[in-house]
């Protein structure tokens, strides 16, 4: 019973977030970032400015707060270890998960609409160096016992650094492109770049 009950807060805390987000974000876009305020997202999500900050502790986390380092590090995880180099098994988490976040037009839209805001405000692009770091460390924790010697985790912290390099190249592309291109594509095309070969291509983790 504990457990149904502490899995309904986390659906309901969900559900919430994505409420106050979404308001934020079309607000942002609509009248700009610096013109809105945190108690306007509060208003037009229909909660109080305290409940607005017990779900995002500053005003940059209504753009920057995303569920893409679960994403990505849950596919770490299920990739084979065995059959794959670290830099496939990242590369094709990374290209699965956009796969996954933009399998809509809503969750496109909205994805394009945040990448918009990140680069076109200054504040949000010194903080997005702190989500990259933060998705850095969400792959090493996924990855446990194979980073647990200080080695093998300087190795896999430069192979998650290079990755992301590449991602966040394929982002910007794709947001200055309007969303046009394929971005899990786009993504395996900025990896080839890095390393020379695509550590996978879309259609392997089209399934995953």
């Amino acid at each position: 019973m504990a457990d149904q009950h502490s899995t309904l807060r986390a659906r309901r805390r969900a559900q919430t977030q994505q409420l106050i987000q979404g308001h934020a974000v079309r607000l942002f876009a609509e009248r700009g970032y610096d013109a809105t305020t945190v108690n306007d997202v509060a208003e037009a999500a229909g909660v109080s400015p305290m409940t607005v900050y017990r779900h995002f502790p500053t005003k940059e986390d209504l753009v920057l707060a995303d569920q893409h380092g679960r994403l990505v590090a849950e596919r770490v995880v299920a990739a084979p270890a065995a059959d794959l180099p670290l830099v496939h098994r990242i590369g094709g988490a990374l290209i699965g998960s956009a796969a996954a976040l933009t399998g809509d037009d809503r969750g496109r839209e909205f994805l394009l609409t945040r990448l918009r805001l990140m680069i076109s405000t200054p504040a949000l692009r010194a903080k997005h160096l702190d989500n990259q770091y933060a998705l850095q460390q969400a792959i090493i924790d996924a990855l446990g016992e194979e980073a647990a010697d200080p080695e093998t985790a300087f190795h896999a912290r430069a192979a998650a650094s290079a990755c992301l390099a590449a991602l966040h190249t394929a982002l910007v592309r794709w947001a200055e492109d309007d969303g046009r291109s394929d971005l899990p594509g786009l993504i395996a095309k900025a990896l080839a770049a890095v390393f020379g070969e695509s550590p996978l291509s879309p259609g392997d983790v089209a399934g995953r």
